[in-house]
């Protein structure tokens, strides 16, 4: 392989890596965000505990992703030096946003709620969860500025050889950054939602003692997947018109990604039906004692997460060879460095997240594995520290 290929390689690898981390926490954020709300409104003590046990799992995921997020920054500089070099004014204004703005706030407001906990009044407290979750789509929004930009140029000009910005709303109204953020909320939401039923399903299978806790939220998480679940795919098909409109050369590409694009769409209308089934039974608590739908609930848990990491690969390979759409090439945007360089800063950049994935994995498996605390035992200030 040589240094571009390479490069490639290791940015699709970081990426799908850090959108993983991305999805869920955005999708838990907002569930989490909705039982504490029914909490503050009804006091009732199992949304107190519910909040609770998939706040743990959220901070938890947010910590790690942090880390992925950070080492990917990195690549920027190291591989694509004639990217930040041509259009990096451009293209970094909208990742300065979300670091300085969303990013930042996300943070201070999560520390706040974390440490919150019995020493805030109860609205105050809900109102630092609604803003985490606020700052955290922001943050994805500017996410998806950045890269509307590579996939339709806005809101600039060419001076001296690269490009300037000219026109911050421009960029923001990108049309190719509305249908693609609305599919990002509606995957986080889908991926949160099946997390969710299938960690409940998980302890329904183990005849839990905690039947109220999980059938809760079980239908938390029904009921989220059974709404976002559209919205994904209305907003997958309505990208193909925008595709259509600015990016016409991508429709032949697209022929040639026949796997992830087939698996992105069979997915989501899998996930469609099996929610919208799912729902009838929830009235009557059928499926909880149905232990086959149960089993496949725990076994759909990685399927949305497969879908997202195909779109994502539709999304940015079919724009090849471009990297700025029509402006700069892939091969014209890699740094000068040797394919030995370039190799080891794949294989060194792999293992990162590959023992950060591990990490995540093995924290959240377990804290899913023991269930919530009892509803008896001391409540403490800091759920981070119980979840490490």
């Amino acid at each position: 392989m040589d240094p571009l290929d390479l490069a490639r390689a290791q940015f699709a690898t970081t990426t799908s890596f850090h959108f993983l981390f991305v999805l869920l926490t955005l999708g838990l954020v907002t569930l989490v965000a909705v039982m504490q709300t029914g909490f503050t409104l009804t006091g009732t003590p199992v949304l107190r505990r519910m909040t609770r046990f998939w706040g743990r799992i959220y901070v938890v995921n947010y910590a790690l992703g942090i880390a992925t997020g950070i080492v990917m920054e990195f690549q920027f500089g190291l591989n694509w030096s004639g990217l930040s070099t041509y259009a990096g004014d451009v293209f970094g204004a909208p990742l300065a946003i979300e670091t300085l703005v969303a990013f930042f706030l996300e943070s201070t407001f999560l520390g706040l709620w974390i440490f919150g906990w019995d020493r805030l009044g109860r609205w105050a407290h809900l109102a630092l969860i609604w803003a985490v979750t606020v700052t955290a789509y922001a943050s994805a929004f500017w996410v998806m500025v950045a890269n509307g930009f590579l996939q339709h140029p806005v809101g600039y000009r060419e001076q001296g050889g690269v490009l300037r910005l000219t026109d911050l709303g421009a960029l923001v109204a990108n049309p190719t950054v509305t249908a693609a953020f609305v599919h990002v909320v509606a995957a986080a939401l889908t991926v949160g939602g099946v997390f969710v039923v299938g960690v409940s399903a998980h302890h329904f299978i183990r005849r839990t003692a905690e039947v109220d806790f999980f059938r809760r939220s079980l239908r938390i998480g029904v009921v989220t997947t059974a709404i976002a679940t559209p919205f994904l795919v209305a907003a997958g098909v309505a990208q193909f018109k925008v595709i259509k409109t600015y990016q016409p050369d991508k429709l032949s590409v697209m022929g040639g990604l026949g796997a992830p694009l087939s698996s992105m769409m069979l997915i989501g209308v899998a996930l469609v039906l099996a929610s919208w089934v799912t729902l009838p039974l929830l009235a009557r608590d059928a499926v909880v004692r149905m232990r086959f739908p149960l089993h496949l609930m725990v076994l759909g848990i990685p399927l949305p997460f497969v879908a997202s990491i195909g779109g994502w690969v539709v999304r940015e390979v079919g724009r090849q060879p471009w990297l700025v759409y029509g402006l700069m090439t892939t091969e014209d945007a890699v740094s000068p460095v040797g394919a030995t360089g370039m190799l080891v800063s794949f294989l060194a950049f792999t293992g990162v997240f590959a023992v950060l994935g591990v990490a995540d994995w093995v924290l959240v498996s377990r804290i899913a594995r023991r269930g919530p605390e009892p509803e008896s035992a001391p409540q403490p200030v800091s759920a981070l520290a119980t979840a490490l």
